[in-house]
């Protein structure tokens, strides 16, 4: 445990001081213990020597204020690394974070990096504030105890002894079981928290098709699915539990009889054997203690893991240092990717020029949504190469190569601020003019005229109080805010209504007057026919390329995707008597 968190939190030398401070806590504890026995025997004295147990207690009282001075010296100290760890390990994780490959998030759910960041960071904590220092009395304080009994009678501390291999056999044993149900325990809890986050963001969509009431088949799979873990958990972390306390138990019954034993053969004075039975149960008190600490301990490792998992995921390799390029050009050479094994894209080879728009278009799967994460570098390519103005997008920070690009994404994701907050995100240092004439350009002035709160409107969380049309207006001004070389746009027009179709359109319009690189993923007709150049992708390869009217002209796979479309436009809804 001390190890694992070492690994993630490298600060030996706080945790050697913070464990030195509660090795004298339990020794101060131990020896306050054993004091009992030179005062009972004053007190039991034939007759009792006064003297001598003032003295004993002048002792205890002495012991008594270095023990709690002790416990405040040391739980101060814990409880400032405490807020220290928690710190620090909250703070690496968003720093790495930003680190890591936007790709990484496609395959991590929210939950159990949400479970990570709020509730294993708080446990990796309490173990400098409650569990280690627990371990460590525990540990210490009968120790201490036993180490004053040998004093008294050497087979008295053999007895107070006899069970402790035993106990730390089953704590070996047990050790592993325990931890290998808390984790799964940990995964049930992270996969229902995923499904609760997703039940409560999907509450629009239930609740326009009716099925508000009807609950969510995935989350309630989840929540069956931890509960019955749990049982199953608990059931296996009993069977050690009570093994650990049944030779807990069986050590206080050896001591017991030990004791009267060597009593009764006049080994022992009646006021050793008093003072010994009551360090017998002082003994056990802690030793009992370690099995209670069996699952907290098995929950901080795990959570440390949890912490770790994060933490050692392997950002991309980059440079130290890159020039920005010169052009927003964008070429795939002979680029080949898979996800998991499937290949996407196979010898994949495309020129986007730049300061032009590029429309990609073709069957769900193609992998477009896939082109434009490798050229915002998702993910590397298993071959060839992604170039941005001629430049590897591996041979750029990526802070050089985020400066270059703006990305619209289908379901645009808005924070629970107000709207003017939203929009500044992509340019926190904007003027108000600025600002306003991305507004304009996208028409969310539209948008925030109608709002009764105007620009201090907050939109919740994911932006749930604005329609998806109102959304992607957000999105196309903070493009036109960031006002970078290429914009990457990907079905930004899917199943909007004509007013929000006509807003977002004239926002890209808005873009490419500005001679912008635009590469966009659209079915529209109105976004595939003014592209400058639109490439037809069908099994990760480019079957087709040219201008609306050349394609148009070739008869080709374009051309029937274009006449289905125009067809589908066509329908209308009639009414009228049956024929």
């Amino acid at each position: 445990m001390i190890k694992r968190l070492l690994a993630v939190w490298p600060h030996g030398k706080t945790l050697r001081m913070l464990t030195a401070r509660y090795v004298l806590i339990g020794v101060l504890q131990g020896c306050l213990l054993v004091m009992i026995i030179p005062l009972l025997r004053a007190v039991l004295a034939a007759p009792p020597d006064l003297g001598a147990a003032v003295k004993w207690l002048g002792v205890v009282a002495v012991l008594g204020f270095a023990y709690l001075a002790g416990v405040w010296w040391a739980k101060a100290l814990g409880y400032r690394t405490a807020n220290e760890v928690m710190r620090d390990l909250q703070h690496d994780i968003g720093r790495h974070l930003q680190r890591l490959p936007l790709g990484w998030y496609v395959g991590n759910p929210s939950g159990r990096l949400a479970r990570a960041v709020a509730q294993s960071t708080p446990s990796a904590a309490g173990i400098v504030s409650h569990v280690w220092p627990e371990l460590v009395q525990s540990i210490v304080t009968p120790a201490t105890v036993v180490a004053g009994v040998f004093f008294v009678d050497w087979r008295m501390g053999v007895a107070f002894l006899v069970t402790v291999p035993a106990a730390m056999f089953v704590t070996r044993w047990s050790g592993p079981v325990v931890r290998e149900t808390q984790a799964i325990m940990d995964d049930a809890s992270a996969e229902a928290a995923g499904r609760a986050i997703e039940f409560a963001q999907a509450q629009p969509v239930f609740r326009a098709t009716g099925r508000a009431l009807e609950g969510f088949a995935p989350m309630e799979r989840a929540l069956d699915e931890q509960r019955r873990t749990f049982r199953t958990a608990l059931t296996r972390h009993t069977m050690p539990q009570l093994v650990y306390v049944g030779v807990v138990q069986l050590g206080f019954t050896i001591v017991l009889i030990a004791g009267t034993w060597l009593a009764l053969g006049g080994d022992l004075t009646v006021a050793d054997a008093v003072a010994l039975l009551v360090l017998a149960t002082r003994f056990v008190e802690p030793l009992a203690q370690i099995g209670n600490l069996f699952g907290t301990i098995r929950v901080a490792d795990v959570a440390i893991e949890r912490v770790s998992e994060v933490l050692t995921a392997s950002p991309l390799p980059e440079p130290p240092a890159s020039t920005p390029p010169a052009t927003a050009g964008i070429e795939f050479d002979d680029v080949t990717f898979s996800y998991g094994g499937r290949p996407v894209l196979r010898g994949f080879s495309l020129k986007i020029p730049a300061g032009a728009m590029t429309a990609l278009v073709g069957p769900s799967g193609a992998g477009k949504t896939t082109i434009l994460r490798l050229i915002a570098r998702f993910w590397d390519v298993e071959r060839g190469a992604v170039r941005v103005g001629g430049t590897d997008v591996r041979d750029l920070t990526s802070g050089d190569l985020m400066d270059q690009m703006s990305i619209v994404f289908q379901d645009t994701y808005l924070f629970d601020g107000t709207i003017d907050e939203n929009v500044r995100l992509a340019a926190p240092d904007a003027t108000d003019e600025q600002v306003r004439e991305a507004v304009i350009a996208a028409r969310l002035d539209e948008v925030v005229e109608r709002l009764p709160d105007g620009w201090r409107t907050r939109v919740g969380e994911g932006g749930l109080s604005l329609s998806g049309g109102e959304r992607q207006r957000v999105a196309i001004a903070r493009a036109l805010l960031k006002d970078t070389p290429i914009v990457l746009l990907d079905e930004v027009t899917a199943a909007l209504d004509p007013e929000n179709e006509a807003a977002v359109a004239a926002g890209m319009a808005a873009l490419a007057a500005r001679g912008k690189t635009i590469v966009v993923i659209a079915h529209r007709l109105s976004t595939v026919v003014n592209a400058d150049q639109i490439a037809v992708i069908d099994g990760g390869t480019v079957i087709e390329l040219g201008t609306h009217d050349e394609l148009i002209e070739r008869a080709g796979r374009y051309a029937g995707f274009y006449a289905e479309r125009s067809r589908a436009a066509g329908w209308r809804v009639t009414s009228g008597p049956r024929p």
